[in-house]
């Protein structure tokens, strides 16, 4: 088992994304961890650390730097990063660089692939944007670099922090899932025991460093209350088809004037800090992606709880927000699916895998479960088909359908 450590030192297992990193290194890729703020990305780097250590190497060949720590505040440029590395690579060994919220350093990818021509350095960066290695100045790394994207805790995470923290593992899945469910997955939350106004500050204090400093800052976005309202509608509308004209008419029935192009790039800023996650549309039948009518979701479901309190209208769209996830980790590629007039939540791709999913909250009568069954059992392909909802009872499955309890369908080997 690989041990990772959270910011009290505790060890939690994060197994699954030790598994993705650790195949390449001392291969000649710059392994970039990205994700939103508090997920687990600095954890996974002390993880690496330990893990490094335990295989032997010294510690003076480990060089570790996060530029939110006020101790390296002084390293602000590429030149001052690369030099400051560099000094402590005092002998021709092989030596781990590992940085962390790397976006703070100005033109950081000059440093790093300054780093990569000389042989002795293994690189790990760590980055809460996705915009890292979009910029012009990520030329510099071009078809160097693997990304290793991090989401907060599954299910399956979840569970295992709980029994480190208690010693034991919850018995009752289901019930376990209700738990999970309303907390969300940021790691810091399962640590230690909360009361419920901690939890909901610390996870309110991560969204809003999370929009000042990786949207608004980055972006210099001025108009912060429309930047604000924008977040609002999207988490009120998880699941829901969606488009930047919805907003705007939204907004100006509200006799709010909200330019569709500030919309855009509003939301794209929003995605590039991983608060919220764009899924499109597919084509079922024309097997194209269509450029309009996506459906928008959250870096985590504790986010709008932390925002908006808890709703019940909003259950179905939450559902669907942590089969998303789930799909997304497993490394499937997301997409809703357009079946002629009807809908199927999700159509996921890995490789020559694929799978569809209808997320509901209940089956409360036969005409729910018609329309929940029906856009599956119209599609005639070999590929696994699933409804997944919170039924504690009913489980049938229908010409090949397989009806399961989300908490079953987030713990599954394999679809």
């Amino acid at each position: 088992m690989f041990l990772g450590i959270t910011h009290n030192m505790s060890i939690v297992p994060r197994n699954q994304y030790m598994q993705k990193i650790l195949p390449y290194k001392d291969q000649p890729f710059i392994k970039v961890i990205t994700g939103i703020r508090r997920c687990g990305k600095s954890a996974i780097l002390s993880l690496l650390q330990a893990e490094l250590l335990s295989t032997g190497i010294p510690a003076s060949h480990i060089i570790r730097i996060n530029f939110e720590n006020l101790d390296y505040a002084e390293i602000t440029s590429a030149k001052e990063l690369d030099r400051y590395v560099k000094v402590r690579m005092t002998d021709a060994g092989r030596y781990y660089v590992l940085l962390d919220e790397i976006q703070e350093v100005e033109q950081w990818e000059k440093a790093v692939n300054s780093l990569l021509e000389d042989d002795r350095a293994d690189i790990y960066l760590t980055g809460s944007n996705s915009r890292l290695l979009s910029s012009e100045l990520a030329t510099y790394i071009a078809g160097r670099y693997v990304e290793i994207p991090v989401q907060t805790l599954s299910f399956s995470e979840y569970l295992e922090f709980v029994e480190h923290r208690t010693g034991e593992r919850p018995t009752d899945i289901h019930a376990a899932f209700l738990s999970y469910l309303r907390l969300g997955g940021f790691p810091v939350i399962h640590t230690a025991e909360y009361s419920p106004g901690s939890m909901e500050k610390i996870v309110y204090d991560i969204y809003s460093s999370a929009i000042l400093r990786d949207t608004v800052q980055r972006y210099n976005i001025r108009n912060i209350d429309l930047l604000e309202r924008i977040v609002g509608y999207v988490f009120e509308n998880v699941g829901n088809i969606f488009s930047a004209k919805n907003v705007a008419d939204y907004f100006k029935s509200q006799h709010r004037k909200a330019d569709l192009n500030t919309i855009y790039n509003y939301l794209n800023a929003l995605e590039s800090a991983f608060i919220i996650r764009r899924i499109p549309r597919y084509d079922l039948r024309g097997r194209e992606v269509l450029a309009t009518m996506e459906k928008y979701y959250v870096g985590d479901v504790s986010l709008i709880y932390a925002l908006m309190g808890y709703k019940d209208r909003m259950i179905a769209g939450i559902l669907e927000n942590l089969v998303m996830q789930e799909l997304s980790r497993r490394g499937y590629r997301v997409f809703v699916g357009k079946q002629d007039v009807r809908e199927v939540d999700f159509v996921a791709e890995r490789q020559e895998e694929r799978v569809y999913v209808q997320v509901c909250f209940r089956m409360e009568s036969e005409e729910t479960a018609k329309r929940e069954f029906a856009p599956l059992l119209e599609i005639r392909d070999h590929y696994p088909k699933f409804v997944v909802s919170m039924d504690e009872v009913w489980r049938d499955n229908v010409e090949g359908v397989r009806h399961v309890h989300i908490a079953d369908f987030l713990l599954m080997d394999g679809y």
